[in-house]
């Protein structure tokens, strides 16, 4: 079967014959044994002048042919009288090939169910044809060589991985590959999701338009430096040769080394082509021309890119498709289940789509809704002799809610998060109460408006001795570009303050290490800040930071949270003191009775899409 030729499958268009679908060819029928898509319309059947004469002559009744409209559909029965077919019964109603064509192009691309088997694949000619279209790729890219079977050599194993629209892949077993003698350094950078956001507020506030690229098949790219066996894929054994193994030469997916094999591919290429890598962010690549810019993220095999002028976009989907075989998505819209609206005003995030699936997956799509995550006075405590619930769905519930975090800053999971281990009835009702309210807020999301003010603002915040089982306090932060919001966080402390300065101390030396980050990676984009403002409620955390004087409430203080004094003195960083009521970061740190808590989503741009779109 290796030889077999391959070719798109496409409809028979046959103006004059062309089968019905009740009366489906092999082709068309689907191969699990379901009956086809019964909602598809049927053209009407088309019955000739004459016979309908006929059938007038035998009522007596002139008749003349009736004006079918286009829409109108016709039901066909198993009782139809044989004599008024045309032609040979078994050939099938004769219609349109117009509309059949429609159809088989439809089917085709309605994913069926997916094999579990190979010899299930191999039934289904759709699938046969993915296989065979995944071993092309293969020889496309030069993957590997065919050679007699090596003596003592470690050969890894291969299997077909099945996945809708007729996608087959072939994977090689990396999990009996052994470190130092099939692979080596395995790691591969990633970028950030706060790192997609700050390219998304960065060019809106430049006005420019981000576009995507997809690189089919990237892992297939990458070339691997170690000797490397596999078995040949299973039922596409080379007749003459069936107990040889392919050699690689470049990278296969399921193998340990394959994501940084791809990585370094890329890498060095959009070196060659004049890009440098971001100093923090390895994933950010910047090429500068003039007084123009271009940026491209990466994340494994999409890429996002934009530049503030329009016609090195284009040049750079030329330069990437002479070199990979990609497909253009073209503007970004859709990324890493993030929803994002490009618009003449700014650019809009959220996640719509993604908020709705979770309601419907844990069964709280018609709950009712409710206007705040989580009530003022909610306490959870160690409960010992509380009902305990099911691990599993309590997980599954924190985890996807921590995922929704990255584009909702408004619903706080992490106090809910804490107590994945032993999970009670009363942490699952804390945990429905934010289901129920992002019921209430399907469709808010991040707005990051242009021709806003760009500078890096931060604000920390913290409560004292806020988790009743540990008694530690929990950090909250955001970080600003103006007015986008670019990041955010909400962690319980390590270690148990002894005061509210402390606390605050705590928290503003995390947020410093997020601070020198975000500002290294400013200067990637070419803008150079100094004396950044941090802002904090607290006067004794300022002051302690300006006079490192050994108070008897601050002496126990770890020295690992001092290096904030340091920064200070450097200039890096202007710790100031803000007032309580304007403190943005106190929405990370506690539940707010609602009118404090809208308010502060205001302040962060955290907006409804129906108010932007």
């Amino acid at each position: 079967m290796k030889n077999m030729p391959i070719g798109d499958i496409k409809p028979k268009e046959d103006k004059d014959e062309v089968q019905t679908i009740d009366q489906p060819s092999s082709s068309m029928a689907p191969q699990d044994g379901s009956e086809p898509d019964k909602s598809l319309p049927n053209e009407d059947v088309h019955v000739p002048q004459e016979q309908i004469d006929e059938q007038a002559q035998d009522v007596g009744t002139p008749v003349q042919a009736p004006q079918v409209a286009p829409q109108r559909r016709s039901q066909l029965t198993s009782g139809h009288p044989k004599e008024l077919i045309i032609g040979s019964p078994t050939r099938g109603v004769t219609t349109r090939s117009r509309n059949t064509a429609a159809f088989v192009q439809a089917y085709f691309f309605v994913s069926s169910i997916e094999p579990s088997t190979i010899d299930q694949a191999l039934s289904d000619p759709d699938w046969v044809n993915a296989m065979h279209e995944e071993l092309n790729n293969f020889t496309r890219n030069e993957v590997w060589t065919l050679e007699a079977r090596p003596k003592g050599a470690r050969v890894i194993g291969t299997k077909w991985v099945f996945r809708n629209k007729n996608k087959a892949r072939l994977v090689g077993k990396g999990y009996s590959q052994v470190e130092g003698i099939d692979f080596g350094e395995t790691l591969a950078p990633v970028a950030r999701l706060e790192a997609i956001r700050f390219l998304l507020a960065y060019a809106s506030h430049h006005d420019m338009k981000l576009y995507q690229i997809d690189v089919k098949s990237a892992f297939l790219n990458g070339y691997i430096n170690e000797l490397v066996y596999v078995e040949q894929p299973p039922s596409f054994e080379d007749p003459n040769h069936p107990n040889h193994v392919y050699r690689l030469s470049k990278a296969l997916y399921g193998l340990k080394q394959a994501p940084r094999a791809w990585y370094e591919r890329l890498r060095d290429f959009l070196i060659e082509k004049g890009f440098t890598i971001g100093r923090v962010d390895t994933t950010l690549f910047i090429k500068k021309t003039d007084n123009d810019l271009f940026v491209c993220q990466v994340y494994v095999d999409d890429i996002i890119f934009g530049s503030t002028n329009e016609e090195y976009c284009t040049e750079f989907g030329k330069m990437m498709a002479k070199e990979f075989e990609i497909s253009m998505i073209g503007e970004l819209t859709f990324f890493l289940g993030f929803q994002i609206k490009q618009l003449r005003e700014g650019t809009f995030i959220y996640q719509e789509k993604y908020t709705r699936d979770l309601l419907k997956r844990f069964k709280m799509d018609d709950c009712k809704p409710i206007e705040t995550p989580m009530a003022t006075n909610i306490k959870l405590d160690p409960d010992e002799s509380g009902i305990k619930m099911d691990q599993t769905l309590y997980r599954s519930m924190i985890g996807s809610l921590l995922y929704l975090f990255s584009s909702r800053p408004d619903i706080i999971v992490c106090l809910c998060a804490r107590f994945q281990a032993d999970p009670k009835e009363s942490y699952l009702t804390a945990v429905k109460r934010i289901l129920r309210y992002l019921k209430h807020t399907l469709t808010i999301g991040l707005w990051y408006s242009k021709g806003a003010s760009f500078e890096l603002l931060c604000y920390t915040d913290s409560d004292f001795a806020g988790c009743r089982v540990e008694r530690k306090s929990t950090s909250g932060g955001c970080y600003l570009l103006g007015r986008s919001l670019i990041s955010w966080s909400s962690k319980k402390q390590n270690c148990v303050s002894l005061s509210t300065a402390e606390a605050e101390y705590i928290a503003v030396g995390s947020s410093c290490a997020q601070h020198l980050y975000m500002k290294q990676t400013l200067k990637d984009y070419g803008v150079e800040l100094t004396r950044i403002p941090l802002l904090c409620d607290n006067e004794s955390v300022v002051k302690l930071t300006n006079n490192p004087v050994q108070h008897s409430r601050t002496k126990h203080i770890d020295i690992r949270h001092h290096f904030i004094r340091d920064h200070v003195a450097k200039g890096d960083i202007l710790l100031r003191n803000v007032g309580t009521k304007e403190q943005l970061a106190d929405i990370f740190t506690k539940p707010l009775d609602e009118s404090n808590f809208c308010r502060l989503l205001g302040e962060l741009n955290v907006l409804d899409a129906r108010t932007i779109m």
